[in-house]
């Protein structure tokens, strides 16, 4: 049968795992976005450095040996909506990590006002109530590409008005009528 596969992991771990001043950043992008962990901040990280290193290498090399591989990436990074059609191979290297997580589903979801804030969001599209191009999509890291944008809706119908919770109130008038209790005696 063989060994069990072996996942590697989609992420590197911070060199300084308690930098302080690396926290404070990661923690308001963890606030902003809603994120679930670190974990989903360093994927995304992890994924602008892919990016970053790949634009790196192509700038070392002559412009012959770089043609093909530059429309790639370009055109990969314009798929996601990360980079226009008229940037160039610098403007790779200008990305931030807030222009990946602008692209992920959850952030999407909240931004085209299907959910009322980033936590909502995240919860409808875990609980499959968001569909990408007719599809359920249940995971809010999922990367969105510029023409499935205009199909993010819900894959069933859903009602997110606020309800007042239902107590039953006496009626002024029916207290008002009711005898008071009578106070105990003490006994002698």
């Amino acid at each position: 049968m063989g060994d069990p596969r072996r996942f590697s992991n989609k992420y590197e771990r911070p060199k300084k795992l308690w930098d302080e001043m690396r926290l404070g950043v990661e923690k308001k992008y963890k606030a902003e976005y809603c994120l679930k962990n670190m974990r989903e901040l360093w994927v995304s990280l992890q994924e602008l450095k892919k990016y970053r290193r790949e634009a790196r290498r192509l700038l070392s090399l002559d412009e012959e040996e770089r043609k093909g591989d530059v429309a790639k990436i370009l055109k990969k990074l314009n798929k996601f909506g990360v980079l226009d059609k008229d940037a160039s191979l610098d403007d790779v290297l200008s990305l931030t990590v807030k222009n990946i997580l602008e692209r992920r589903l959850q952030t999407l979801v909240y931004r085209k006002g299907l959910a009322k804030t980033m936590k909502q969001s995240r919860q409808l599209i875990t609980h499959g109530f968001i569909s990408v191009s007719g599809r359920r999509v249940s995971s809010p890291s999922y990367i969105v590409d510029v023409e499935e944008e205009t199909t993010i809706g819900y894959s069933k119908s859903i009602d997110l008005s606020v309800r007042e919770p239902v107590v039953a109130k006496e009626e002024p008038a029916k207290a008002a009528e009711a005898p008071a209790p009578a106070a105990p005696t003490p006994a002698s």
